[in-house]
């Protein structure tokens, strides 16, 4: 009876094509590379060109122009737009300064630096969001970053079956944070508004749909004197941190029965 072919992962052409990274950087048999380009100019450039007008509007077409050549030469070196967004995506992640924890570390700090340094992250690239949430994390800088959360983790002294409940915590956090966060800079910078009076025209319009909307939102974030609205965000941010790290702390003193 002839053999059938194998339909499991293990076998490389029946394996899921589900992330760049998954594969070596495309191999050429025939002509020669475009002159003066490489994979890496090619995603330094759609990390600035994604930068500068978002996600919606990037194209493989537009990014060749910026780059001077044919779209063409950019298909050489990626297969198509969404590898050429994971990639950038990876490249922006290697952005975040997050220090080597040390041996003596503390491990509350040190995922309190994480969250900053990846909220910073999608505040700068605000079409990462969107990126994120439709690629797999398994690019070099992405796993540093996951490497670094768990040394942390490993330092709290939780069980090992609370590190993905506690660490999600702080990280699905962040995330939706952010974007919740970069789709209002977003709208405020297509309105041609600065923030300040894009959140006064905001806050106009709820007022007259009904007060109780501007009332609910002074209530769960009752304003300061002079606190610009970036400043709020970044008020709310930390209390927020501070109270799931304090949840984490709490669930380490149950773990360890001094509470």
């Amino acid at each position: 009876m002839a053999s059938q072919k194998s339909d499991s992962p293990a076998n490389p052409a029946a394996a899921p094509q589900v992330s760049v990274w998954v594969r070596p950087p495309k191999e050429h048999r025939r002509g020669s590379a475009p002159s003066g380009l490489s994979r890496e100019r090619i995603v330094r450039a759609a990390v600035a060109l994604l930068d500068a007008e978002g996600e919606q509007r990037f194209s493989m077409r537009r990014l060749a122009a910026e780059l001077g050549v044919t779209p063409m030469s950019v298909y050489w070196y990626v297969d198509n737009k969404g590898e050429l967004l994971e990639l950038a995506l990876d490249e922006a992640l290697g952005e975040m300064r997050i220090p080597p924890l040390a041996e003596d570390g503390d491990w509350r700090e040190h995922l309190r630096v994480m969250c900053e340094e990846y909220r910073a992250f999608y505040r700068r690239h605000l079409w990462a969001t969107r990126v994120a949430g439709e690629v797999l994390p398994l690019g070099p800088n992405a796993l540093f970053f996951t490497t670094s959360a768990v040394a942390a983790a490993e330092r709290t002294g939780l069980p090992r079956q609370h590190y993905a409940g506690a660490l999600g915590l702080l990280f699905q956090f962040v995330y939706g944070f952010a974007t919740s966060e970069g789709q209002m800079l977003i709208r405020v910078r297509e309105s041609g508004l600065d923030e300040q009076q894009y959140h006064a025209a905001v806050v106009g319009l709820a007022a007259e749909i009904d007060h109780r909307h501007v009332d609910n939102a002074d209530k769960v974030m009752p304003p300061q004197a002079g606190e610009t609205e970036a400043a709020k965000r970044d008020r709310s941010f930390a209390e927020s941190l501070d109270l799931a790290l304090d949840g984490i702390a709490a669930r380490i003193g149950r773990s360890a029965g001094t509470v």
